[in-house]
């Protein structure tokens, strides 16, 4: 209402404006003449701004009744499919299909010189072969908690758990909880999945020390520093299940790892990671078959240990690429480091239980260039040193404690990714793991990945 008042009187400024000057010089009759016309402009536009109010009233009388009205009727939601209320869950859902053609000149059974107390399970397959199948299924399960699958589906043993682990939301202080079955976050690689490695298979030392990767049941707990340095720091305990563990059916901790990582960005083009890893399990009654300890036995003979083995370990990462922008070109350096020590008491042969102790270790060094975009090409050399072996007064005239020899092997690879969803890759490699069966192998891999899948480690 103010609003038009104040209009009303600018109005009525302007009419008196626009008199003529002579209206001041004008007699009293002339002066009534235009207080009766200024009186009806007033009149005029006070009964149009009644009137105005007037409807605006009615118009927000008759919105406020559609309003209870429309909260009176029910609305009808259109009918949904069943698929549609499976997809409002929304999971992250990811099938991962790879397969190579491998041709071996030796047979891949015969295990790495020095290390024959290993499963030597390297996943060679002479000809062609369908690999491993990997389902994922990732989601956010509450505000506080998100849940992860990874099912290994076999092409001869069925299907196996990968991982199938839940984590915290909402700890906060940098703090994150993992429990169920996940890969290990010691050193660099253990925790990258088949399908992302770089390499048709795995270095040496992963192949020994930890039969592919370390795989644990249990708890891990993650802390991230609130520093511009990527600051990590972590532990986990678990029960043992896999090599170089012996899976407990009894209470407690079977094993533990302690780890620690710092990395940071050297200007706008590099960027690094550093870290640290400590693993420590026991083994119970394992037993290893075929071992050659005894000179000239046919097919080795079988010896059972019972001990600790503890395994230290650095990792290191460099990363290149021009400008921060890694889909041209990038370079990446990578390298890893462990000793293991073992020490018990070594049954030989099942018959001869006595002491034994032995400290081994291995390494590899790695680098991969993407020369152009989707083009990458790969250079590894990788080492072991079997060690020297301390045993027992009994055993000493059969257990070879210096093998005298230095597993390695070269490999060359080059890969083609023609969407982020697929690649093609040839790999060749000189192995000289096993003394005196020099191996040139050649291996081509297809690796393709449907459905969403999150992204990988730095």
């Amino acid at each position: 209402m103010t609003i038009y008042k104040g209009s009303l009187k600018y109005a009525m400024l302007g009419v008196a404006l626009t008199l003529p000057l002579s209206v001041y010089a004008a007699s009293d009759e002339d002066l009534s003449d235009i207080r009766g016309q200024i009186k009806e402009l007033k009149d005029s536009y006070e009964q149009r701004i009644t009137q105005l109010e007037q409807r605006l009233k009615e118009a927000e009388s008759r919105q406020a009744e559609t309003a209870i009205v429309q909260a009176q009727v029910p609305v009808q939601q259109p009918a949904r499919s069943a698929t549609s209320s499976v997809s409002a869950y929304n999971p992250a859902i990811s099938l991962i299909l790879s397969g190579t053609y491998q041709n071996l000149e030796q047979d891949p059974s015969v295990p790495i010189t020095g290390f024959a107390m290993t499963p030597n399970d390297h996943g060679y397959t002479q000809g062609f072969s369908l690999q491993e199948t990997e389902v994922s299924i990732i989601a956010n399960i509450d505000p506080r908690f998100r849940g992860e699958a990874k099912l290994a589906l076999s092409p001869d043993d069925g299907i196996g758990v990968e991982n199938a682990f839940v984590q915290t939301t909402t700890l906060g202080n940098g703090l994150n909880l993992m429990f169920g079955r996940f890969f290990s976050s010691l050193g660099y690689l253990n925790e990258v999945h088949a399908h992302a490695w770089d390499f048709v298979d795995q270095p040496l030392v992963y192949r020994t020390f930890w039969n592919n990767q370390l795989a644990e049941d249990g708890v891990q707990l993650r802390w991230l520093a609130p520093t511009d340095t990527f600051i990590e720091l972590g532990a986990e305990v678990g029960r043992g299940l896999s090599f170089p563990g012996t899976s407990r059916q009894k209470n407690g901790v079977g094993s533990s790892v302690l780890f620690a990582h710092v990395g940071s960005d050297v200007g706008v083009s590099n960027s690094w990671l550093a870290g640290i890893s400590l693993h420590q399990t026991k083994q119970e009654n394992a037993q290893f078959d075929a071992v050659p300890d005894l000179l000239g036995t046919e097919g080795g003979v079988s010896n059972l240990f019972n001990g600790n083995s503890r395994t230290a370990g650095v990792d290191f990462v460099w990363k290149y690429a021009p400008n921060g922008n890694m889909r041209l070109t990038n370079f990446k350096l990578q390298g890893e480091y462990f000793r293991r020590r073992d020490t018990g008491t070594l049954t030989y042969n099942l018959t001869e239980p006595d002491s034994y102790s032995v400290t081994q270790s291995g390494w590899y060094l790695q680098g991969i260039r993407q020369f152009k975009p989707r083009w990458r090409v790969g250079l590894r050399y990788d080492q072991l040193n079997s060690g020297t072996a301390q045993v027992g007064f009994m055993n000493a005239p059969n257990i070879i404690s210096n093998y005298g020899y230095t597993p390695k092997r070269t490999t060359l690879m080059l890969d083609y990714s023609p969407s982020e969803f697929s690649r093609m890759r040839m790999q060749l490699a000189q192995d000289k793991s096993r003394q005196g069966l020099a191996d040139t192998q050649f291996f081509v891999q297809y690796i393709m990945s449907l459905g969403a899948h999150g992204v990988h480690k730095f």
